[in-house]
């Protein structure tokens, strides 16, 4: 149970890495998408490498086929397909990270619960006490949202994402901007987990992607009142993948 792997999520915009003891996730790291394979695979602090002819197996899971064929003559490349992934009720086009992040949700936290995914979408994905998919929300993510207001319009700036909040009721462009999209993406959010914990009040909020830690501060800053039910955890991905590769340990 102690052996080593690799976990590789080939998101949308970078690669996300996870160096496993067994079931214990040792390190995680991010890079921006590749070329060609590189090697060795390197740890950001440089204390463990693994050669791509190593016999370190590789688990993948990926939203981008043409990164995905980079590792195709990896020496144990393990690919996870949606049919792998023990949930019910799935539809054939989720994406796979979506899916890999609900089961690591629930392995970790139990069923049912609601996984809202701050990433480069914005995503949110219920199941319930059966482990069936029940359904959920899809739209831009908080960078896209700022991003493609300044690229499609002449006249506003881009604006980078913000620590605080701002007043609701903004008196210049800049802020204006921010309350916007803030306020206008939380209380959307807000109203899809009230509606959630309606029908499943023993059910955990788990908040993970790139902007969990945003969100949350948001929310903590709006005095949200279901703040208590909210936990974040930037690798549920990860608690995924190792709940469907340790079977096989």
């Amino acid at each position: 149970m102690n052996q080593e792997w690799l976990a590789l999520m080939i998101g949308n915009s970078r690669l996300h890495w996870g160096y496993f003891q067994g079931e214990n996730l040792r390190h995680t790291w991010d890079t921006s998408h590749l070329k060609e394979v590189i090697n060795p695979i390197r740890l950001p602090n440089d204390y463990l490498f693994f050669d791509i002819s190593s016999t370190l197996p590789l688990v993948v899971g990926s939203v981008i086929s043409s990164q995905t064929k980079l590792w195709k003559n990896y020496q144990k490349f393990y690919f996870i397909k949606l049919e792998d992934i023990s949930l019910n009720n799935l539809y054939p086009t989720i994406g796979i990270d979506r899916a890999l992040a609900t089961l690591g949700a629930g392995e970790r936290y139990h069923f049912p619960c609601l996984v809202i995914d701050g990433g480069t979408a914005l995503t949110l994905t219920g199941i319930d006490s059966d482990r069936t998919f029940i359904g959920g929300a899809i739209l831009p993510g908080l960078k896209l949202q700022f991003d493609s207001l300044s690229s499609q319009t002449a006249a506003l700036p881009n604006i980078n994402l913000p620590n605080k909040l701002g007043d609701r009721w903004a008196n210049n462009t800049k802020n204006a901007i921010i309350s916007g999209i803030l306020y206008t993406i939380l209380s959307g959010i807000q109203r899809f987990i009230d509606d959630w914990l309606n029908k499943y009040p023993e059910s955990k909020i788990i908040l993970t992607g790139g902007d969990a830690e945003n969100l949350y501060n948001y929310f903590q800053q709006d005095n949200y009142e279901q703040l208590s039910n909210l936990i974040v955890d930037q690798n549920l991905i990860f608690w995924g993948m190792r709940s469907l590769y340790i079977l096989q340990l």
